[in-house]
């Protein structure tokens, strides 16, 4: 085998979920060894690089994500993170944006690709998708001559960056979309690839920052919201951050009680973080009046994040801040991974 066959090297981690699936001799699905891969997929023996593959200790349907998973994950790719070109994740659909949005603030000055996908059928089914999703994952996880520093999310002919996906559909195979930041790759006859929407290769030391901070609560508004409700998530106790999805451009009731029950919530030292239900846009504080009262308590404005994003980056903000709100708040508002649109960029040792 040539040194060049021997350096491609791509490891491909099994979480759980669909694409892991193949049905038995009774006609019954359940899950497959990974180290068969090249059996379920025979074409992987004509590619020019090497799979290696493992799995999470405990195999899981996605819904079951926590953060200790997410550490599990990322634990696998530290380890081995010098071993090989590029990695490779394979996830149930259903929490896979949380994932891919946790692992990029995890790993701070990434140099290698790593790709999450999984598919809509499993892998055992004769229509499934997941074929192509894991074939095209694994060529940009090995590509050497299109360096993607990023976390990313491969899916039906689109690659994209991770914290910028959510999941739209689910029982289409393009399950997935970016809608405030543009597709990073398209595969069609051949993978076109957008270096210019990447991020810059880093040049300091991989770090990678394992704690999050579960205490947090994402509180939906919807007309005729009532006092009681806010009230009942502002009050659980210990709360350390507060997620609100609010309407539009950030605007939410401008009824004194609710502004109370924020002020209230930011007394006791909750961040409270401003997200808009809106797929595509971004929270703009003071662009209405609905939301000049949230600007002039403290309420801090997500920008265009994902509500993926919003809660693995506040989970992990809190985790390695636990004793400095005031960071937390600053660094909610800047853009760490690229995970929001902003001129305002952290790049601290601290992150």
């Amino acid at each position: 085998m040539s040194d060049r066959k021997r350096k491609d090297k791509v490891l491909l981690i099994y979480t759980g979920g669909t694409i892991g699936m193949v049905q038995d001799e009774s006609g019954a699905l359940q899950p497959f060894a990974m180290e068969r891969i090249y059996d379920a997929l025979p074409l992987l023996h004509r590619t020019n690089y090497i799979i290696d593959s493992c799995q999470l200790e405990r195999i899981i349907d996605s819904s079951n994500m926590t953060p200790e998973f997410w550490v599990d994950i990322a634990n696998i790719i530290e380890k081995r993170y010098d071993d090989y070109d590029g990695f490779v994740v394979l996830h149930g659909t259903d929490t896979m944006a949380y994932t891919a949005s946790a692992l990029s603030f995890m790993f701070k000055n990434l140099t290698k690709p790593i790709v999450l996908t999984g598919s809509q059928l499993p892998l055992g089914m004769l229509r499934s998708d997941g074929r192509e999703n894991i074939i095209c994952a694994l060529e940009i996880a090995s590509s050497q001559h299109m360096l993607i520093p990023e976390v990313t999310i491969f899916f039906e002919s689109h690659l994209y960056r991770g914290n910028r996906s959510t999941k739209v559909s689910a029982e289409n195979f393009d399950a997935f979309s970016s809608f405030n930041y543009p597709s990073l790759a398209k595969a069609g006859i051949k993978i076109s690839y957008k270096p210019n929407l990447f991020l810059p290769v880093p040049t300091g030391e991989l770090k990678v920052r394992k704690a999050f901070d579960r205490r947090i609560a994402v509180l939906k508004l919807f007309p005729g919201i009532t006092p009681s409700v806010v009230q009942s998530i502002v009050c659980i106790p210990n709360l350390q951050g507060l997620i609100i999805e609010t309407f539009g451009s950030g605007n939410a009731p401008t009824e004194p009680w609710f502004i109370e029950a924020l002020q209230d919530a930011l007394d006791k030292g909750i961040i409270v973080f401003n997200v808009t239900q809106c797929k595509a846009g971004a929270v703009q504080m003071r662009q209405y009046q609905a939301s000049c009262d949230m600007d002039r308590i403290g309420v801090i404005g997500g920008h265009d994040i994902t509500i993926e994003a919003a809660v693995t980056k506040l989970m992990y903000l809190l985790g390695n801040f636990p004793d400095d709100k005031d960071k937390v708040r600053d660094r909610l508002s800047k853009s760490l991974r690229g995970e929001i649109s902003t001129d305002i960029h952290e790049d601290c040792e601290d992150l």
